[in-house]
């Protein structure tokens, strides 16, 4: 007996299968994915902060810049900090001398940085505050001041009373200036596992950026 060989296909018939079954996973995938989406809250913006009664004062010492902030701290940012946790403040401050021929030319640039901790001991706020930034290893040459409440060291952090920003020097007279202002939480600063946990959590997101044409007040021009 001759033994005869028989191949049957059967590929169109599986694919047709298979072609049904992943479009149907498909579907289901991408309904529960926009049930999960519709199940997140939206996102927050952060914190809202208030730059208030920006002014600059030019006199033979120098431009100074004073300013007020309004806001509030979250409760896990206030939670941390009643723990023992230092929290550390940048506000920048770049002068621009106005240029329509040309990209708008600095003139200089300021920062300060503040570094706020609650003392378990004395039941105190301190807040240092310097020039550069104020590392966790030592405090280096700082300004510090003490405080009975959070409120009152809060105040202090937001009050920028002639900031000094830029030399006499540095400015032209009848120039048209304006500055770019800026305040944030820095939590590049907070212990690791705070940095963790702050990455996309609106309680921790604390900045400004304002631009101001300046007027100058009670100075020499």
């Amino acid at each position: 007996m001759d033994w005869v060989t028989t191949t049957v296909s059967s590929t169109p018939c599986w694919k047709n299968v298979w072609s049904k079954k992943a479009a149907w996973l498909a579907c289901a995938w991408l309904m529960a994915t926009a049930m999960l989406l519709a199940a997140v809250p939206a996102r927050a913006q952060g914190t809202q902060i208030d730059v208030q009664q920006m002014q600059l004062d030019w006199t033979e010492g120098g431009v100074f810049l004073s300013a007020n902030l309004k806001f509030d701290l979250s409760a896990p940012v206030e939670d941390a900090l009643r723990k023992g946790i230092p929290m550390y403040f940048v506000a920048e401050a770049e002068l621009f001398r106005d240029r329509w021929y040309w990209a708008d030319q600095k003139l200089s640039t300021e920062a300060r940085h503040m570094r706020l901790s609650f003392q378990p001991l004395t039941r105190r706020w301190r807040l240092n505050v310097a020039p550069t930034p104020i590392g966790n290893s030592g405090l280096g040459v700082t300004l510090n001041q003490s405080f009975d409440s959070l409120s009152d060291a809060m105040a202090a952090v937001q009050r920028f009373a002639r900031w000094k920003i830029a030399d006499v020097a540095e400015v032209e007279p009848d120039s048209r200036l304006h500055v770019e202002f800026s305040f944030r939480l820095d939590v590049s600063q907070l212990p690791r596992p705070f940095q963790i946990g702050a990455v996309g959590q609106s309680d921790w997101n604390l900045s400004v950026n304002r631009s101001f044409r300046l007027v100058f007040e009670g100075g020499t021009k």
